[in-house]
C-alpha cells in the first residue's frame, strides 16, 4: 500500500520517491506526529528494435538489342567539263555561282597575234546527300528484384506485384 492510497508497485516503467516534507510551523510548537510526507511519481520510457522482417534488393543487367537510326551525310564533288572556246583578254579568276565553283582553264595559242584562249571551264558542283541507317546496337538495362522476408525468415508476397 503506498502512501497515497492505493497499491502500487515500482517497476521499470515508473517509480515513487520522497521528495520533501512539509515545513514546520511558524511558532516551533508543530506535532511530528502531524507531518505528511510528500511524493511524486516519476516515469520513464525505453525502446527496442525489433526485427520485423528483411528486404533483400538486388539489381540484374541484360542486353537488350535495338535499332539505333542515324542521319548520315555525305559530300560529292561532280566535276564535269564545260567547253568554251572564246578568246580572252586576261585570266578569269575562280569563281564561285551558287552551289557550283567555276575554275578557269587557259592555253596560249600562237597565231599571228599571240591571244589569251578559254579553252574550257571546270564546273564543280558541292551537294549534300544524306542516307537514313539503322544499325543493331547491345544496350544494357537494369532492373531491381525486391524480395521481403517476414520475421520467421520466410518470403512475403509483395501484394503490389503479387510476386
Amino acid at each position: 500500500m503506498d502512501p497515497i492510497g492505493g497499491d502500487r508497485s515500482a517497476d521499470a516503467a515508473g517509480s515513487l520517491r520522497e521528495v520533501a516534507e512539509q515545513p514546520d510551523h511558524a511558532d516551533g510548537d508543530a506535532d511530528l506526529s502531524q507531518r505528511i510526507p510528500l511524493i511524486e511519481e516519476t516515469f520513464s520510457a525505453s525502446k527496442q528494435s525489433i526485427l520485423t522482417g528483411k528486404v533483400r534488393v538486388s539489381t540484374r543487367t541484360e542486353g537488350v538489342e535495338a535499332l539505333a537510326e542515324v542521319t548520315l551525310e555525305r559530300s560529292i564533288v561532280d566535276v564535269s567539263r564545260v567547253p568554251v572556246g572564246r578568246i580572252v583578254d586576261e585570266a578569269p579568276n575562280v569563281r564561285t555561282e551558287g552551289d557550283t565553283t567555276i575554275v578557269p582553264i587557259l592555253e596560249e595559242r600562237f597565231v599571228i597575234v599571240k591571244q589569251l584562249y578559254l579553252v574550257e571551264e571546270l564546273h564543280i558542283r558541292h551537294r549534300i546527300e544524306q542516307d537514313v541507317s539503322t544499325t543493331p546496337v547491345s544496350l544494357r538495362r537494369q532492373t531491381a528484384i525486391v524480395e521481403r522476408y517476414g520475421p520467421d525468415g520466410a518470403l512475403l508476397i509483395d501484394p503490389i506485384t503479387d510476386q
